[in-house]
């Protein structure tokens, strides 16, 4: 089986997230990584190879040694939210978000009529091409694909009716192509309140006739009227269930920002965080204080850290 396309994300979040883990005071970290991949040394983790046909065993086998569990993976098929209900059936602390917020937040159109449907300005997203009007160039993604992962540019609808007549277009959200700024939010989520951690703006590129991602900078843009800020808290309110770190793509046109789709998981963006932010975010998360805190961790204040909010 070949390595995902989206390895090399993936392994920046996962050197990310452990970097930061292992710098916290009391915790030790447990992880699983592919048996094809360069096997790193660092101190404070330990690493147990796997692959595809034993996953299940080993995973089964870290959560039985694990206190907590910040699983990252992609929501499509379900992995995200299954892995997030054994951890749970375990009895064991989870650190990402409720499986019913996974599965909503797994399918953009699921996503797309939740949202609109409680007035949150949301890309209009369509199962078929053919309800669709609009004069513009459309974009067809998969319902349930990370990122741009087989994201097709069309021109206009038409071009979108014979794709879709050809090749079918199961499992294919269709959206109309809107001008603007590829943005996304990096957003501390527990019940209730949530916090704005930067705006980052992400480098979307077309190419043979498909969208590609090329990185993203996190902190880039401040958020002096809180619009960003805003738009988070009303996004946690229509899904309940979004907890720790959660990342929001959105389109910032001239009529406002416009969410595409939320991610119930890290995303690329957490990487650059610990620099910019000035403070390490795992540890925000892992004190915040609807779990007991871990140890040598006071419990997280999330609206009143000043450190998240300053001027660039």
């Amino acid at each position: 089986m070949a390595l995902p396309e989206f390895l090399h994300d993936g392994e920046v979040m996962w050197q990310a997230l452990v970097d930061d883990l292992r710098a916290l005071d009391g915790v030790d970290v447990l992880t699983l990584r592919d048996c094809r991949l360069p096997r790193p040394a660092m101190d404070k983790v330990e690493i147990i190879d796997t692959e595809a046909h034993r996953f299940s065993e080993d995973y089964r086998h870290c959560l039985a040694r694990s206190d907590a569990v910040w699983p990252v993976a992609p929501e499509e098929a379900g992995i995200l939210e299954s892995l997030n209900q054994e951890i749970l059936a375990a009895g064991k602390r989870l650190l990402g978000c409720q499986p019913d917020a996974v599965r909503i937040a797994a399918s953009k159109h699921a996503t797309a009529q939740r949202l609109g449907r409680t007035g949150i300005p949301v890309v209009p997203t369509y199962t078929s091409p053919f309800v669709m009007s609009t004069k513009g160039p459309v974009v067809a993604k998969p319902d349930e694909g990370a990122g741009c992962q087989d994201t097709l540019y069309f021109y206009n609808q038409a071009s979108a009716e014979a794709w879709a007549l050809d090749e079918g277009g199961a499992g294919f959200v269709f959206q109309p192509f809107l001008s603007g700024d590829p943005l996304s939010l990096s957003v501390l989520c527990q019940p209730g309140e949530c916090q704005l951690l930067s705006v980052n703006r992400q480098h979307i590129r077309l190419e043979d006739g498909q969208l590609h991602f090329h990185g993203v900078t996190p902190h880039a843009l401040p958020d002096p009227d809180e619009r960003y800020a805003g738009l988070a808290q009303r996004v946690l309110s229509a899904i309940p269930g979004l907890w720790g770190y959660v990342g929001i793509d959105l389109i910032d046109t001239e009529n406002g920002p416009v969410v595409l789709e939320v991610n119930p998981r890290l995303t690329v963006s957490y990487a650059g965080l610990h620099s910019v932010l000035g403070f390490n975010p795992a540890g925000k998360i892992l004190a915040l204080p609807d779990h007991p805190p871990m140890s040598a961790l006071p419990p997280a204040n999330l609206m009143n850290d000043t450190r998240v909010s300053r001027s660039l």
